[in-house]
């Protein structure tokens, strides 16, 4: 398996004895949620993201989730949609973390997503070149996102890392929790008027 980064694994961190700040959204409110800003002790410190996305079918109601951690702080975010796909939840969990940050920041942001990760550090730059279209000349999946996620991400320095998803990573395991209450968030959301 290619890997743009390699792949560090962090201890069992202790939970801070506060609980952390929780931001909830879903549908369209989620694509124009404006969070609580994420804002470290200062702009040498180190953010770390987990970022993960969730599906109940594909496409079905889904899920996103991040949790962002600077020393002592950390925050919750998630939201969901009544109708998506898993990448999309996946790239939208990314891009919700970078969007919360109130500064340029250095980051790193491990996602489970094959899709995101080998998009942002490999496909992307090659889809620019092309004006967004593939190797075979057809229109990139998901272009709004990726679009969202290439100027959110130039604004910080990045260490993109891929982490193995339900392998026990405490990180992982919390956004995937985050993007499942996302789904729940979409569930419970009545459906729009057809």
């Amino acid at each position: 398996m290619r890997h743009a980064r390699s792949i560090k694994l962090l201890g069992t961190v202790p939970p801070p004895s506060h609980a952390p700040e929780i931001v909830g959204v879903t549908g369209a409110a989620a694509k124009q949620v404006e969070h609580p800003g994420f804002l470290a002790d200062g702009p040498d410190q180190l953010i770390e993201i987990w970022t993960d996305g969730a599906c109940k079918g594909n496409p079905g109601p889904g899920g996103w989730g991040a949790w962002l951690r600077a020393g002592v702080q950390e925050k919750e975010l998630f939201g969901g949609e009544r109708s998506t796909t898993n990448n999309r939840m996946e790239l939208t969990a990314v891009i919700e973390a970078l969007a919360s940050l109130q500064q340029r920041s250095r980051l790193i942001v491990y996602t489970d997503s094959q899709y995101v990760m080998l998009g942002i550090t490999e496909w992307m730059a090659n889809w620019i070149r092309r004006g967004w279209r593939t190797a075979g000349h057809k229109p990139v999946k998901n272009e709004d996102l990726w679009r969202r996620l290439a100027a959110l991400a130039a604004q910080h320095d990045i260490d993109w890392r891929w982490v193995r998803g339900h392998t026990g990573d405490p990180g992982n395991e919390r956004a995937d929790q985050l993007a499942n209450r996302g789904v729940d968030l979409a569930l419970r959301k009545p459906a729009a008027p057809r």
